[in-house]
């Protein structure tokens, strides 16, 4: 068979299209900046037939996929270690705020640094930066986390009074008919310690949410959405 039957490699064409090499051809593919037909095309494998039009975006550079963090509001009752497949383009929170155009390369091989217990909501964090991932490894201890957590029934002083040996401040956030929302601010939380604090303190958690890890806040992200890390933001 011909190449102008099965066509040949998108990297091959815009090779030529762009004189550079194939593997320069490669990364001006996964960066994005290639259109077949006036869609994107991020396989380099892709077989293109000689009467589709190929265009490559003015001023594109053959860099290698810039390594990203990923803010995600994980939904209650659902495993950390499933929450990977949330982070789809149809999931991605303004998209135009970090600049950044969504590129299969930016979920592949994402690690969870900051994992919640299944039945908890709120943010974790995923990253492909070893500074971020040594930043949440090596500051675990001193990275501070709020944490609301909706109790159920009045809590007064004398329950409150429980906490003022554990590793976290409690406070009243909000009360409600039949519930109350305590707001823990606690460094290097584990899996679990918090519901322990509770049940120690004589409480049933009605729900619990992660909105804050250091200085970067939930604010804005609904269940299920994520966000680019911005360049300016620090843990």
């Amino acid at each position: 068979m011909t190449d102008a039957e099965e066509g040949i490699r998108l990297a091959k064409r815009v090779a030529a299209l762009a004189g550079c090499s194939r593997r320069e051809a490669e990364l001006l593919i996964e960066n994005g900046a290639v259109r077949v037909d006036g869609e994107p095309s991020l396989v380099p494998q892709m077989r293109v037939l000689p009467h589709q039009r190929v265009e490559i975006e003015p001023g594109a550079r053959p860099q290698p996929v810039v390594s990203v963090t990923l803010l995600l509001h994980k939904p209650a009752g659902m495993p950390t270690d499933n929450a990977h497949r949330l982070l789809v383009p149809a999931n991605h929170h303004d998209p135009e705020r970090a600049g950044l155009r969504f590129l299969p390369r930016h979920v592949a091989g994402q690690r969870c640094m900051t994992p919640l217990e299944t039945g908890a909501s709120g943010l974790i964090v995923f990253t492909q930066e070893w500074r971020i991932e040594r930043r949440l490894q090596e500051d675990a201890a001193i990275i501070e986390h709020e944490i609301m957590v909706d109790v159920e029934g009045a809590i007064g002083p004398e329950t409150l009074a429980h906490f003022d040996r554990s590793p976290a401040r409690v406070s009243v956030g909000q009360r409600g008919e039949g519930h109350t929302g305590l707001r823990f601010a606690i460094k290097g939380p584990r899996p679990g310690q918090i519901a322990n604090l509770c049940t120690q303190a004589g409480l049933r958690i009605l729900s619990m949410k992660r909105i804050r890890i250091g200085r970067i806040p939930l604010a804005g992200l609904l269940p299920s959405q994520w966000r680019y890390l911005l360049p300016h933001e620090r843990f």
